[in-house]
């Protein structure tokens, strides 16, 4: 169909061409003895759509090639971007035709100049409306919300507010336990770069990062499919920027949500931009139970520290606890006393000594 409509394009132009060049040529050429109705316009129009449409036969297929490509991008692409992008355009073309206006009384200008700043605010116009989609979305709910009354926007944003999950967090799975809980409210924000990432790793070639990527999948469908917590999916790139923790500030910003991460350096890099942050890991450390210095503990030493003579033993909940002098009891359980907790954003160390050791002393 498209084939034939590009045919039929030419067809029309070669017999518009034809109808208005073709008797100028003839007589510029000096053909005599042609009679008139080779001469006359009509006959130039079949002339030229007979040439136009002989010449389609070797560019018609870069052409249907050429609208094929540009099809499958509008298909892919969001529909946000393809609406302010014709946003864009549209209003390009109405400058572009307001500042033709006056141009049409100058002979050698308005041939020429006029087409040159259609074509170039057109592409103008559809940069800005594509490339700044996500602050006019910004800008425009912002707008609508001042119009509204006050208790109005208490009452919608108040327990919805949203949040913003990074990779780092949907893979480690702990997320999808606290919404269950119902301690995590209002509404999940999973953009589609991270999607893209996610899937990336979970096309990996090595295992270990395969299995990560694939747990990550699994853990989204668990929140979509399994919690009632409502979740939405943001189709919007920011094409100027590369990084995807710089893409989750930045939408984290243009929506006044709050960034969920176990990410330390991105939690860092939100504290510094003023950006909210949920981290997973200070939450953990938060409900982890309170081990005061000179508590008394019944643990397994697992292994040899760092340290000389140094042991390692853990909670149940997974925190670490460097016990001095417990190399010589590795494998066995015996009661340490607390000696000192360091706390710190990576986790909760608790240090001990053995029981029998302080009864010695």
């Amino acid at each position: 169909m498209v084939r034939w409509i590009v045919k039929l394009f030419f067809v029309i132009l070669g017999g518009t061409l034809g109808f208005l060049f073709v008797p100028d040529v003839i007589e510029i050429l000096n053909f005599g003895g042609l009679p008139n109705w080779v001469t006359n316009s009509y006959s130039g129009a079949v002339i030229g759509a007979i040439i136009l449409y002989l010449s389609s036969f070797w560019i018609t297929d870069y052409i249907v090639g050429l609208i094929r490509l540009v099809e499958e991008k509008l298909v892919k692409a969001p529909a946000t971007d393809v609406l302010f992008g014709t946003m864009g355009i549209i209003f390009g073309l109405i400058v572009a035709f307001l500042i033709v206006l006056p141009l049409n009384t100058i002979p050698v200008v308005s041939t020429v100049l006029p087409i040159f700043l259609t074509l170039l605010l057109g592409y103008l116009g559809f940069q800005v409306g594509f490339k700044k989609r996500d602050e006019l979305i910004h800008l425009f709910s912002r707008k609508s919300d001042k119009k509204k009354d006050v208790d109005e926007v208490v009452k919608e944003r108040h327990g919805v507010e949203l949040k913003i999950l990074d990779t780092s967090v949907i893979i480690d799975g702990r997320i999808a336990d606290i919404c269950q809980t119902g301690f995590l409210e209002g509404t999940l924000v999973i953009p589609q770069f991270v999607l893209e990432e996610l899937q990336h790793i979970a096309d990996s070639s090595d295992v270990l990062k395969r299995n990560r990527g694939r747990r990550g999948l699994d853990i989204l469908n668990k929140i979509q499919k399994e919690l009632s917590i409502n979740v939405e999916i943001y189709e919007g790139d920011f094409e100027d920027i590369q990084e995807v923790d710089s893409k989750l500030v930045k939408l984290a910003k243009l929506v006044s949500g709050l960034v969920v991460t176990n990410d330390f350096n991105l939690n860092k890099v939100c504290d510094l931009q003023g950006v909210p942050v949920l981290n997973i890991n200070d939450l953990a450390n938060a409900v982890k139970p309170i081990v005061l210095p000179g508590e008394e503990l019944h643990v397994q030493v697992i292994k040899d520290g760092k340290e000389h003579n140094q042991g390692i033993a853990y909670l149940d909940d997974g925190t670490m606890i460097v016990v001095e002098g417990g190399r010589d009891h590795i494998g066995k359980h015996i009661d340490v006393i607390v000696t000192s907790v360091l706390q710190t954003s990576a986790g909760r160390m608790i240090f001990a000594k053995p029981k029998l050791l302080e009864k010695a002393l």
